[in-house]
């Protein structure tokens, strides 16, 4: 049934809820029902005991009646003699010789009570009376079980909240450290993170995270050690390879040969940029450079007949060798997967670069450039996937931002191609420092 409706219902569509609201209506939903089912308990035992009470009354009642009439003295307490109004069911016991008692509650909520006892001249001595204190005894006793039961809620609710909170607060840490683990921050532990001096198995969850994260820092780090390691190794055979294809005599074989040999090299060469980029050790040379100029003259040298435009001019503290090889590896992805006409557009620190292909996978507009992935064949008849994650590595050091997006005309399907791929590069206002990190910002004065 769950999965059906998991199905019916779409995941946007979910209703998302804090745990301390949960927490706080179960709490509040379990008060509630034992509230009113101890409210009905206390006011049924009350008006049983208060029927009890006035049948126990009126029994006494009609006992000294009794007396007084066997005796010869007047009537009391209002009896009456073979009254016609005597319940159907109180006149059967007293005529088979027995004093008996009959309560109810009439329309009205008042009880309703008869006591009744043979005499020895076979008439019937009978007393009837309404107890009109019992109504308003009953009505201040609900109104204190209504008051006290939404006490009760709200107390649970607040009680609820309370914890709740707490515990929803540890969570939304844990899950934030977690978010900065996956992120690439390897220094950080989410049990350090939620603090705290009670232990709970929210201790035990961010334990269970820590002890994941470093073990697949581990597994990453000796993965980059042994790709950056095949890599080394295999740069002098190919060196020599690329050298001995050069002196092969000229032909067809020897340029397929030679094209082939380079295609390594430089399959090499980038997989051990991707491992130093990996390692998280590179850091930024910067200098000022007027940004427009710059990429203006670069991607003429490069290309062209690729159009740049300079909307606004700014300078820039940044890596200009990174920022070259950022720039060139987006102009190849345009190159090599989409379609001219390939357009490179300067407005202050943004740099766009855009061709009118296919457009990126979904795949990585959904999750970013991975190694050796390439997406849809639409757009990845060949390469190795190595070229965006080297960009999206450089922009890394450089504290750029790297971001990709479709183009597509408003209202259009999801599932129609689109008019073009755009990738665009966010240089940051402040340079990274040589330790990779970023300076303080001065306070300003106010």
């Amino acid at each position: 049934m769950r999965g059906i409706i998991g199905r019916l219902v779409p995941e946007d569509a979910a209703i998302r809820t804090g745990l301390r609201w949960k927490l706080s209506a179960a709490i509040a939903l379990v008060g509630a029902l034992v509230a009113i089912a101890l409210s009905l308990v206390v006011h049924n035992a009350a008006q049983v005991s208060m029927l009890n009470s006035a049948r126990d009354l009126a029994d006494e009642r009609i006992q000294v009646a009794q007396r007084m009439y066997e005796s010869g003295r007047t009537q009391t307490f209002g009896t009456k003699i073979d009254d016609p109004a005597i319940p159907r069911d109180l006149l059967e016991k007293v005529m088979q010789g027995r004093r008996a008692t009959f309560a109810s509650w009439d329309r009205n909520g008042v009880p309703d009570t008869w006591a009744a006892v043979p005499l020895k001249d076979g008439r019937v001595l009978s007393l009837h009376t309404r107890t009109d204190r019992s109504v308003g005894v009953i009505k201040d006793l609900d109104q204190a079980l209504i008051i006290g039961s939404i006490a009760v809620v709200l107390g649970g609710s607040a009680l609820g909240v309370l914890i709740g909170g707490q515990l929803s607060g540890r969570l939304r840490k844990a899950a934030a450290a977690a978010n900065r683990v996956a992120k690439g921050e390897t220094d950080v532990r989410v049990r350090d993170a939620i603090g705290g001096v009670v232990r709970d198995e929210t201790d035990d969850l961010a334990r269970a995270v820590d002890a994941m994260a470093d073990a697949l820092q581990q597994r990453l780090e000796a993965e980059r050690r042994v790709t950056a390691d095949i890599a080394h190794e295999l740069r002098t055979p190919v060196t020599g390879l690329l050298t001995a294809a050069e002196l092969l005599p000229p032909g067809r074989p020897t340029e397929l040969v030679l094209d082939r040999a380079k295609a390594m090299r430089t399959l090499v060469e980038d997989v051990l940029e991707v491992a130093r980029l990996d390692g998280a050790s590179e850091r930024a040379e910067l200098q000022d450079i007027m940004l427009g100029e710059f990429v203006t003259r670069r991607v003429a040298a490069k290309d062209a007949d690729v159009d740049v435009r300079v909307i606004h001019e700014s300078e820039v503290t940044t890596d200009p060798r990174r920022l070259e090889r950022v720039l060139f590896n987006l102009l190849a992805n345009a190159a090599r997967h989409g379609k001219p006409p390939i357009e490179v557009s300067v407005e202050g620190r943004v740099i766009r670069v855009r061709d009118h292909g296919p457009g990126f996978p979904e795949e990585l507009l959904a999750e970013g450039p991975s190694r050796f992935r390439t997406g849809r064949s639409d757009r990845s008849g060949q390469g190795h996937g190595l070229g965006l994650t080297i960009a999206a590595g450089q922009a890394r050091v450089l504290g750029a931002r790297l971001t990709f997006r479709n183009i597509r005309a408003p209202g259009v399907p999801e599932h129609v191609p689109a008019e073009g791929a755009v990738a665009v590069l966010w240089l940051p206002e402040h340079a990274p420092t040589d330790t990779g990190s970023f300076p303080m910002l001065p306070m300003s004065g106010k």
